[in-house]
């Protein structure tokens, strides 16, 4: 994405229009060496993620066909930012973010490897990915089953910890003037890993073994561990040094809880969020049943589903801020509810595989809309000693909804089939979902105008700027003193 600011004015040299007479130029931000290898690690590990998006919802279908089975997989992945959310806001508070980050990567290395590992044991007793698209009955694996959900879990855990950490940290290599950039930047090329790339290698990696898919994923995340590890620095929150050795849960998670709940924007933005998040999750929950045996898709068209998302995500990072500046921003998330609603339910009615892809690319187009303008709203008006826990509170709402829409639309499916047809039932959610994003229009409408979003913003880049000028004042007040001893001759 480019900047809304980085294209007001360039050189006139290049053929683009020059500042007006006696203006200032406006400065090229700059994003740093460590924003570069944050966005590296970022890219590579999303590749992985995309592969994995493909490999996942197959094996699971490989081993069991039941819908309910199949959303409790998903759900366990997505159950811990329901119940740890919160927790790791203040462990993101406490601990270098840095650190945080490297060693949830490698974790992530070693239990995607065990993945690998099982899926390796199995072998033969796997139908083939031809078997699987044709929707043969198949009895549960157990073994591999409970092999899956129990990683899912980890590395759902390690997920929460990991990327509020990454989100918290990206305020401490850009400056705010560069977040929109910085954020669109990195949403665009891991939208291009993660649903371009991803899922179409993944298809392949999938056609020629099924257990490489997992073997590679593994080494994207043991990569991301080594490139974050080299960004230099010391990635403590600015309070972290005034807490006490004792870890006061009760009251440093409310504290956060309480700051994002008394916030005019903050309160009702986290609610939507959550709910449209909540809503997609029930959608895609039993998706992979939906496109076998509704759309008819084998493995790589399934990936190729993926491309759609991909397409209209990177359109929305580049054309984001300019779309926010024109619309307004208030306006621009309205662009996004309007958007969930139509392609819902135009996909939940669709009869051939092309008509969910273009669906695809246009609700990701708008989805990206509304993260490039709430995400660095947020990095900005959130205090540093209070980003972690305020971030995790708002990713409980935005996340932790997940877990409950995906076990709500394995249940809608399953309850569906007893009184309509297998396949009315796995278009079901779809067409829910649509309605709801209705409900949500009629709610933001008088809550989020571009007012409130664009005053809140400006209050915000003011005290980050008026902490800036306190620090410099103390430090110039109380040097730093030399552990050397009193007597200045040694």
């Amino acid at each position: 994405m480019t900047d809304i600011q980085d294209t007001a004015g360039t050189d006139s040299a290049a053929g683009e229009p020059a500042a007006e007479p006696g203006a200032a130029a406006k400065p090229k931000i700059k994003l740093g060496v460590n924003y570069w290898k944050l966005w590296t690690a970022s890219v590579g590990s999303n590749l992985g993620d995309g592969v994995a998006a493909i490999a996942y919802p197959w094996l699971a279908s490989a081993i069991t066909r039941d819908p309910i089975l199949i959303a409790l997989i998903a759900v366990a992945q997505r159950i811990p930012w329901l119940v740890f959310t919160l927790p790791a806001g203040v462990i993101t508070d406490r601990v270098d973010r840095r650190k945080a980050m490297v060693w949830m990567d490698a974790l992530r290395a070693g239990l995607t490897f065990v993945v690998a590992f099982a899926v390796l044991r199995a072998g033969s007793g796997l139908p083939t990915i031809d078997e699987i698209a044709e929707g043969v009955p198949v009895s549960t694996d157990q073994f591999l089953y409970w092999v899956l959900v129990l990683t899912a879990f980890l590395l759902g855990m390690a997920e929460v910890l990991r990327d509020n950490a990454s989100q918290t940290i990206l305020p401490a290599i850009v400056e705010p003037d560069g977040l929109e950039k910085a954020n669109g930047q990195m949403w665009g090329a891991e939208m291009v890993m993660n649903s371009f790339l991803g899922p179409v290698l993944g298809s392949l990696l999938l056609a020629a073994a099924f257990a490489l898919p997992f073997y590679f994923d593994a080494a994207t995340f043991a990569l991301s561990a080594i490139l974050v590890f080299l960004i230099t620095g010391d990635f403590r929150s600015a309070g972290a040094g005034e807490q006490s050795q004792k870890v006061e849960w009760r009251r440093e998670i409310g504290e956060g809880f309480g700051w994002l709940w008394r916030h005019e924007l903050l309160r009702p933005m986290a609610i939507i969020l959550g709910i449209m998040n909540g809503v997609a999750a029930m959608s895609f929950a039993t998706f992979v049943l939906f496109a076998q045996e509704v759309l008819g898709v084998n493995a790589f068209v399934f990936a190729l589903l993926g491309t759609g998302g991909a397409m209209g995500g990177i359109l929305g990072s580049v054309t984001a801020p300019k779309i926010s500046e024109r619309l307004g921003s208030g306006t621009s998330l309205y662009v996004t509810l309007i958007g969930g609603g139509i392609t819902s339910i135009i996909v939940g009615l669709a009869t051939h595989w092309s008509v969910a892809w273009v669906m695809f690319a246009a609700f990701t187009f708008t989805a990206v809309l509304w993260n490039v303008i709430t995400v660095s709203l947020r990095q900005t008006i959130i205090p540093d000693r209070l980003l972690g826990r305020v971030n995790s509170v708002y990713r409980f709402f935005a996340w932790g909804m997940m877990p409950i829409g995906m076990l709500i639309g394995g249940l809608l499916v399953a309850g569906a089939e007893e009184v309509a047809s297998r396949e009315v039932a796995l278009r079901l959610p779809w067409i829910v979902g649509g309605i709801t994003y209705g409900v949500l229009l009629i709610y933001a409408v008088p809550r989020l105008t571009t007012q409130k979003l664009e005053a809140a913003r400006a209050e915000g880049i003011v005290a980050r700027e008026a902490l800036v000028a306190d620090e410099a004042v103390s430090a110039a007040v109380d040097p730093p003193v030399l552990d050397g001893g009193a007597d200045s001759a040694g």
